[in-house]
């Protein structure tokens, strides 16, 4: 039986990973290197890196201070690298931002109407919830990188010909 190690990788170090060949239906598998993705990206670019049905994930880099984004719909993320911080404003008029039948993580324009909610800080492993009904924005001091679970929606970018086949 072979023996397989858990490697835990960073935007600094990491291996592009590859495909290893199973008797099985591909279609079955999804396979994404965030790391590799995210160290090609624009700070606080959505780019998917893995599908199933309506949901998706993106893999982002986080650099700086993001514009601020809500959805109509929970959305969560997970810091794979480094340090983010999560601000949040529950919002007076959450409908004015984003309609309830839009999907997916919308930008919201200048600066959100409601009150603050405070900040999270997300290390390595961090998960934080990103409410409906409040918008958010990131901020990170260093280069890190998240993923998001969310719907595929407008700020969502596909890039599967660059990420699969590279």
């Amino acid at each position: 039986m072979s023996q397989f190690v858990t490697q835990f990788g960073s935007l600094n170090n990491y291996q592009k990973g590859y495909i290893e060949i199973i008797n099985d239906n591909p279609k079955h598998y999804v396979f994404s290197n965030v790391f590799d993705v995210a160290s090609g990206s624009k700070p606080y670019e959505k780019v998917a890196v893995a599908v199933n049905l309506e949901y998706v994930i993106e893999a982002i880099r986080a650099e700086g201070v993001s514009g601020w984004m809500a959805a109509s719909h929970d959305e969560f993320c997970i810091v794979m690298d480094g340090e983010v911080e999560v601000e949040f404003v529950k919002l007076d008029a959450p409908e004015s931002v984003v309609s309830a039948d839009k999907e997916g993580t919308v930008a919201v324009a200048g600066e959100p109407i409601g009150k603050r909610m405070g900040s999270i800080v997300l290390k390595h492993g961090h998960q934080a919830m990103l409410p409906k009904g409040a918008a958010y924005r990131f901020k990170s001091q260093k280069p890190s990188v998240m993923i998001q679970q969310t719907i595929i929606g407008d700020l969502t970018v596909q890039k599967w010909a660059d990420i699969c086949f590279n």
